[in-house]
């Protein structure tokens, strides 16, 4: 297959026109100019598909719900979107449903393996259980717990290894010397939903972690005499920040904060979405607490956050509208989540990566999703 008459984002740079040579779900060739045998383009937007590593749910289906037809259904409905590939994720949860929340992964993967209809699955985010309370947000309180390490291989065998993130609060007792063996299994260790100091989490840094869940939400802020867990993860060179950029959760001013400092290379956006995504306003339920949607932003009883109805593409053009440039928009929702797992066949548009692609029309709406080279939405 070949696509041509493209503005490609590679989302390293942009060359206009573009076309790109596809062969068995792998991009062969990419090189400036139009070829007459190609799908004509018109010269809309081709650019990487989007990474979505945080999300609990999207369409009804919900990652708590711990069964396999929900993971792909996520899967077939993010293609919507522009997500060809994405890290389904649990809120903290007894051990039986994260149990089985770890096995339905494990199993979605391998079906996927024969046969890949949606975006791909690379994996499981465990947010929680082993968070602080006192930053909890819309974490069941009833079912946080210190870190156990020997719980912990549980979920990891159950998953057929297929844990990729965990989020845990580092000032909690036994905190550190669990991100250590984490680290140890491969596991990306997430600072998040932890009210920690500058110190400790500099020292959960050193420990291994890195990556902060949804930077400035459920974490100590910034004071001028300790500037905590936001402080330390925006210091740390070596930490990537996810950002929540549907202009509830932070604002324009803080995103640009965050982008200023960090910098694309960082940042990788996210959802956080729940299963109230794609769906109209109404009740829902996160974690087994009752969420109201309305006007489409999720809220607990308390008037807490409660996850988002964010999509990645909207994320896009969330953070055009606030002046960040869209090629650096791109790289955040591709690039920067593909490196901040280690993934080296997704992130770029080069020979011999992954054919999963997107088309933005000059709305930077989606028209068509390719997956492996495989048309999986069209408009």
């Amino acid at each position: 297959m070949i696509l041509t008459n493209a503005k490609l984002y590679t989302p390293l740079e942009v060359i206009e026109p573009a076309t790109v040579v596809i062969e068995n779900g792998i991009i062969k060739k990419v090189f400036k100019g139009i070829v007459k045998d190609g799908i004509d383009l018109e010269g809309k937007f081709l650019a990487l598909g989007f990474i979505d590593t945080h999300i609990h749910g999207c369409y009804g289906f919900d990652t708590n719900d711990a069964k396999v037809d929900s993971f792909l259904g996520m899967s077939k409905a993010l293609v919507k979107h522009g997500v060809t590939a994405f890290i389904p994720t649990t809120v903290t949860a007894s051990h039986e449903v994260l149990l089985k929340a770890s096995k339905a992964v494990a199993e979605a993967m391998r079906i996927q393996e024969k046969k890949l209809e949606g975006a791909r699955i690379l994996g499981l985010h465990l947010e929680g259980p082993y968070i602080n309370p006192e930053k909890r947000g819309a974490q069941n309180p009833a079912y946080i717990r210190k870190p156990d390490f020997e719980e912990f291989l549980e979920y990891w065998e159950a998953s057929n290894g297929n844990i990729r993130e965990i989020t845990i609060a580092p000032e909690v007792e036994g905190a550190l010397e669990f991100i250590e063996k984490a680290v140890e299994l491969g596991v990306i260790v997430q600072l998040g939903h932890t009210n920690a100091t500058y110190e400790e989490a500099k020292r959960a840094i050193l420990a291994g972690s890195s990556k902060a869940t949804h930077l400035f939400n459920a974490m100590r802020g910034i004071h001028h005499r300790d500037v905590g867990v936001v402080g330390a993860c925006l210091d740390s060179e070596s930490i990537f920040v996810e950002l929540i950029c549907d202009l509830i959760h932070i604002s324009p001013a803080a995103i640009r904060l965050a982008y200023k400092i960090a910098g694309k290379h960082r940042i990788t956006l996210i959802t956080d979405a729940i299963s109230a995504a794609g769906l109209p306003d109404g009740e829902y339920e996160l974690g087994g607490l009752k969420v109201v949607v309305k006007d489409g932003i999720c809220r607990l009883g308390s008037g807490a956050l409660a996850g988002s109805t964010l999509t990645m593409d909207k994320a896009i053009r969330n953070l055009v509208k606030i002046g960040i440039p869209l090629q650096d928009a791109l790289i955040m929702a591709s690039y920067t989540p593909a490196r901040a797992i280690g993934e080296e066949n997704l992130g770029v548009i080069k020979p011999g990566n992954k054919a999963d692609l997107v088309v933005l029309n000059e709305k930077l709406r989606v028209e068509q999703t390719y997956v492996n080279g495989e048309l999986v939405f069209e408009v």
